[in-house]
């Protein structure tokens, strides 16, 4: 058995408009998730990465989103090439998404209890009385306060942070091997964040699940991942563990993000780093080095993919010459 329970290999997702042309979301992302362990994808919006989680459970927008290459691997098994109903059986009963959203991802005319028990019923055959007394069980783990009370509550009767923690145990309900958790605390105060967080990696070291995290925020990558994925224009730019990312990073995207956080040795009101320029438009994509497109470079980068190389233990990076400066040691 392997010891990664999800391998996503050169995937390619995109979407066809309206005069047929194809627009590449995803770009031959690759990218592994060991069992137990959480790994972080971060980058810019529009970047790729919801439409790579999405692109993992099937759930792309219809009739316009597409996988067009790659694999899947979940468990040994290509999920790619899977059946409709094996993907009924995966989505909330081995692989649990915590959606972007939570006043979008929780149906606004159904009772919260009955949308915690409804993963139950359908993936583990229980009656509605017992699905209601784990919904109970449920509630009363991810931290809702009277959970007997708030189980009949609609959506809108709960503020931002309960909603969160509801959309994690109709996540979390069915215990899957793998969680996928779409930037969980966007909209979030800070507070309310590092009780989201901490409740998650909780859950998960008593679950033993893996996770995909989602984020844009580089100090939630920091304190709670395993290994970190940077996504830029629809590509990985670097792969590593996560204290080496941070000690050592590489591509001039990923040093630009991290310049880009300030610290408490930032001068108060002082102006912070950026990263200059502008994402290209999707349709407007160079073959070859996207981060070089956007400092508006010109040159042979433009025109070839740079390699993917390993230039330590499990640290991989697009290797552009201009954006990467490789030891003379590295080899490919």
């Amino acid at each position: 058995m392997s010891e990664n329970v999800l391998e996503v290999k050169e995937l390619i997702t995109a979407f066809r408009m309206d005069d047929g042309e194809w627009l590449r979301a995803v770009d031959g992302v690759s990218f592994r998730v060991p069992k137990g362990k959480t790994v972080g994808i971060v980058g810019e919006s529009g970047c790729g990465k919801s439409v790579t989680a999405m692109s993992i459970v099937r759930l792309l927008p219809k009739p316009m989103g597409h996988i067009l290459g790659g694999e899947v691997i979940f468990k040994g098994q290509d999920l790619r090439a899977a059946s409709l109903e094996r993907m009924h059986e995966v989505r909330g009963g081995e692989i649990g998404v915590i959606f972007q959203e939570p006043m979008t991802a929780l149906n606004p005319v159904h009772r919260i209890g009955k949308q915690i028990s409804e993963p139950l019923i359908l993936h583990r055959g229980l009656s509605k009385g017992d699905a209601l007394k784990e919904s109970i069980d449920l509630l009363d783990k991810v931290g809702i306060p009277s959970p007997e009370r708030r189980i009949m509550d609609y959506p809108h009767q709960l503020s931002g942070g309960m909603r969160q923690r509801v959309v994690i145990a109709i996540a979390l309900a069915c215990k899957p091997d793998l969680l996928i958790a779409d930037e969980p605390t966007t909209a979030l105060d800070v507070t309310v964040q590092s009780q989201i967080l901490e409740l998650m990696e909780d859950l998960q070291n008593e679950m033993g699940m893996s996770t995909i995290l989602i984020t844009h925020d580089l100090g939630v990558i920091a304190g709670h991942c395993d290994e970190v994925v940077v996504m830029y224009a629809g590509r990985v730019v670097e792969r590593a563990p996560v204290k080496e990312l941070y000690a050592s990073p590489q591509h001039a995207y990923t040093k630009g993000l991290l310049n880009a956080i300030p610290t408490l040795s930032t001068p108060r009101k002082s102006k912070l780093n950026t990263i200059e320029g502008q994402v290209a438009a999707i349709k407007d994509f160079v073959p070859g080095c996207r981060f070089c497109q956007r400092m508006e470079r010109t040159g042979e980068t433009l025109e070839k993919r740079a390699p993917w190389i390993e230039i330590s233990k499990d640290h991989w990076v697009e290797a552009c010459p201009v954006c990467v400066e490789l030891k003379s040691e590295s080899t490919d």
